[in-house]
């Protein structure tokens, strides 16, 4: 039996990214590089966890592997200071055969996932590419920049009432369902929800249901057993064991597999399951937070989503607004935002002023607060001046504009003296990237962020203006 991945069609080559080895055995950590060369990644090896932080601060990295036990800070502290610098990056931990139990407090820390040793290129590949996978594709639909915790803002009504019922929410163990547009911050109500909750002391683990082929969705949820397919050497944990005593969020549900539904029906109603290839029944403790955008109603209807699982998960229904009906928070969320981005990007005491504020709020924000989120730190690290003007918002939309798609144009759309629009639109697209990646000294990975897109747009951006 082959690996999940594998079976799913997980490919080396879309997986093609960065990793940063962290060892403080070179042998191994030279072995790692070599392997994850041969499979077409870059990669490169640090002998020590303050070495790693280091590197990540100049050349940020798609996944990083590290050892557990090292001298000085060790793979737990790294892990960390990883997730605290560099949230929504993957950490895979390397452990031995006797130190699994460690591995699996990696894991509800928030490493991404472990390895044994001694492993094989395979292994290697198969894991790495995977958490490769969910974090691009966490990073595409969240715009390249992890949600600010000022999601839930307490200016408006709107808002106020939302976080009244998260905090009543919490306070109950019963599963609950958020719904609302992409962008309006999802799973940090979730973490709300939990860091409110009798669980707080416990892990919160969240799966994007649409991040993984479905096969390999099935290994991440309920586990599985030693030899259940090529490569499984030993009995690995799911994330609903990993979330033992906290709470599981089950990003976008809408797009879980009607027998995948099946089998989470059957742990909302009886709290147990198998791991896969597996027999014995494993009891689980963890309270269910489900998210999505999609219409559910309508997706029962068309007998796209199990009824019987909606209604196990729709006990606690919360709808998040969408910032169109919040502005009043558009400037709280701003300053926020400032703050933040100014002290990322060295510009402590950065400001802007009530017209910039102003020209924001007069946007619709299709994207809602995490767009908002994004053309912030834009205009954070375009500004010159001590204070964000209404000039610099006006600029930053113009650029936007710029990036967007064109609409269609018939053959008669020429303009007088630049050319078409398909035309202009592409001189403009292309001085927003050079500038970009002026402004950052070639850091793509930043350059994506203040662009507001993901790390494979701006590459295939990049490759089409021959800028790659």
């Amino acid at each position: 039996m082959r690996a999940p991945g594998e079976r799913a069609g997980l490919g080396v080559a879309e997986a093609r990214g960065t990793v940063l080895v962290v060892d403080d055995d070179v042998a191994v950590g030279t072995v790692l590089v070599a392997l994850l060369h041969q499979a077409g990644m870059a990669a490169s090896h640090v002998a020590s966890g303050d070495a790693a932080l280091r590197a990540l601060a100049i050349e940020p990295a798609d996944v990083v592997i590290t050892d557990l036990r090292m001298p000085g800070m060790d793979g737990m502290q790294l892990l960390g200071a990883i997730t605290a610098r560099w949230p929504g990056l993957p950490v895979i931990v390397l452990t031995a055969h006797g130190s699994v139990p460690l591995a699996v407090e990696a894991m509800r820390a928030g490493a991404a996932d472990f390895v044994l040793k001694p492993f094989d290129r395979e292994q290697i590949v198969f894991v790495v590419e995977k958490a490769m996978h969910a974090a691009r594709h966490a990073a595409e639909q969240a715009g390249g920049a992890p949600l600010s915790q000022t999601a839930t803002a307490t200016t408006s009504a709107a808002a106020r009432e939302l976080a009244e019922l998260l905090s009543r929410a919490a306070k109950s163990s019963a599963t609950v369902l958020l719904r609302g547009e992409s962008g309006t911050g999802k799973e940090v109500a979730a973490h709300a929800i939990h860091d409110q909750s009798p669980r707080r002391a416990g892990p919160f683990v969240a799966i994007h249901c649409a991040a993984l082929p479905d096969a390999l969705l099935e290994s991440e949820l309920f586990g599985y057993e030693k030899g259940a397919f090529t490569g499984a050497a030993c009995r690995k944990p799911g994330r609903l064991e990993i979330a033992e005593g906290g709470t599981l969020f089950l990003d976008e549900i809408g797009d879980l597999p009607l027998h995948t539904q099946v089998k989470l029906l059957r742990v909302l109603q009886e709290r147990t399951f198998e791991r896969l290839g597996g027999t014995e029944t494993v009891h689980v403790d963890a309270r269910i937070i489900a998210a999505t955008h999609q219409d559910l109603d309508a997706m029962v209807a068309a007998k796209t989503f199990r009824e019987d699982f909606y209604y196990r998960i729709n006990v606690i229904p919360i709808r998040l607004p969408p910032l169109r009906a919040r502005t009043e928070d558009i400037a709280g969320l701003v300053a926020g935002f400032v703050t933040a981005f100014g002290a990322a990007n060295a510009k402590p005491g950065l400001g802007v002023d009530r017209a910039a504020v102003s020209r924001l709020e007069g946007e619709t924000w299709p994207g809602n607060i995490r767009q908002l989120q994004n053309f912030v730190e834009r205009l954070v690290v375009f500004a010159d001046a001590p204070v964000i003007s209404a000039a610099d918002v006006e600029r930053e939309l113009t650029r936007s504009a710029a990036l967007a798609p064109p609409p269609p144009v018939s053959s008669a759309g020429e303009s007088r003296d630049g050319g078409t629009l398909d035309e202009r639109r592409r001189r403009a697209e292309s001085e927003a990237l050079r500038e970009a990646l002026g402004r950052v000294h070639g850091n793509r990975t930043a350059a994506a962020r203040v662009l507001g897109v993901s790390r494979r747009t701006l590459y295939n951006m990049l490759a089409d203006h021959g800028l790659a």
